[in-house]
């Protein structure tokens, strides 16, 4: 029998990757249901070649109702959800109460949410299978040694197009030099992330929440050739890394196949052409890595405030408003008031997300 799947976000690059995957075994996979938020263009491309996939756009009025219905009468059995930013929150929650499996490539869903979400998942029997590649590789890591005997997690980070700036070139750093990703194809606020490192600020949180792990037990090196992708300690000081290409199909495929390993079509990796480097970040000119921990310390909803001003502060950025280091003191602003509440329903959660971004509103309005 085929695995139904859900491809949200089918347009942007997670989109366009798992499209990919599953073109190349449609004997296996039937899509049924693609998503998009404005680009229709697309998204009917899209469509041609997936004709009995219903499509929706959730930009539109009632778009996200009408994609959360979507989600909820689909029958996938397993949900891409390649959202961008916080609005892939809510579409991720429908997956899991639908009861389909949750392909994961929004980690502002664990951010903003973490205890919800994986109580909801433990509710309905679903299983979360993270998509992003330093999270994918520690997922399949503690799979092969046991979380038990893990002592320690060490994410990856490219360290974006700024890994070698001064402070000084970075305070007048233009959106167009943010955008410059040295190896990854992503969209504009992920390469934005990339470069501030608040993407590995974000992540830290994410495997603190997914994989239980205290933060300081979370350790980021910057690794410029993206090729391992996350390393494991374990207890007896062994560390473990998983290796491959640059390539998002890889970890979509690994959890499309879930808990299965299948052959892949896709380039091995060449060791005989390989350079490997390991560079400690410099929370001095990357500040959202602090704060990211801070926010971790304190839990509660100070992980989701984070994300709300960090994603307000980089629409900001990228519509000149605002200066590319400004996007961390947006953050400590927002992150100096009280978010001790808990996210036990989803309400509360969207309601920190909402006050979060109207605080970064407020500095930018003063600013």
């Amino acid at each position: 029998m085929k695995k139904r799947v859900a491809v949200l976000g089918a347009t942007g690059s997670i989109g366009k990757s798992s499209l990919d995957v599953l073109s190349g075994d449609r004997d296996n996979f039937e899509v049924v249901l693609l998503s998009a938020h404005n680009n229709c263009s697309a998204l009917e491309e899209c469509s041609h070649n997936w004709p009995d996939a219903r499509c929706v756009l959730s930009g539109k009025e009632n778009g996200k109702e009408n994609l959360l219905a979507a989600i909820r009468e689909a029958g996938a059995d397993i949900t891409i959800n390649g959202i961008a930013g916080g609005a892939g929150l809510e579409p991720s929650m429908a997956a899991i109460e639908s009861g389909s499996d949750l392909a994961l490539a929004n980690k502002e869903t664990v951010v903003m949410a973490g205890p919800l979400v994986f109580r909801t998942a433990s509710e309905k029997n679903v299983k979360i299978i993270p998509v992003d590649s330093e999270h994918s590789a520690v997922f399949h890591l503690m799979e092969a040694f046991g979380s038990q005997n893990t002592a320690e997690i060490i994410l990856t980070a490219s360290g974006g197009p700024f890994r070698s700036m001064s402070l000084k070139e970075m305070e007048s750093a233009s959106p167009e030099a943010a955008l410059a990703h040295p190896t990854w194809n992503m969209g504009p606020k992920i390469s934005v992330d990339s470069a501030s490192m608040a993407n590995k600020g974000l992540e830290i949180i994410e495997a603190v929440l997914f994989f239980n792990m205290p933060q300081e037990n979370i350790k980021v090196t910057i690794h410029p050739q993206s090729i391992v992708h996350s390393r494991i300690r374990l207890k007896n000081g062994i560390i473990y890394a998983q290796l491959s290409r640059p390539d998002m199909r890889h970890p979509i495929h690994d959890a499309l196949y879930w808990p299965k390993t299948e052959h892949s079509d896709l380039q091995a990796l060449d060791f005989e052409s390989l350079t490997l480097e390991f560079i400690k970040p410099d929370i001095q000119r990357f500040p959202m890595l602090g704060l990211a921990r801070e926010a971790a310390r304190q839990g509660g909803l100070y992980p989701c405030a984070l994300n709300a001003a960090n994603e307000t502060a980089v629409a900001a950025f990228l519509r000149r408003e605002t200066g590319f280091l400004d996007i961390p003191r947006i953050v400590g602003y927002v992150l100096e008031r009280n978010w001790a509440g808990q996210c036990d329903c989803i309400e509360t959660v969207i309601k920190a997300d909402k006050d979060a971004r109207s605080a970064a509103e407020t500095y930018l309005r003063s600013a």
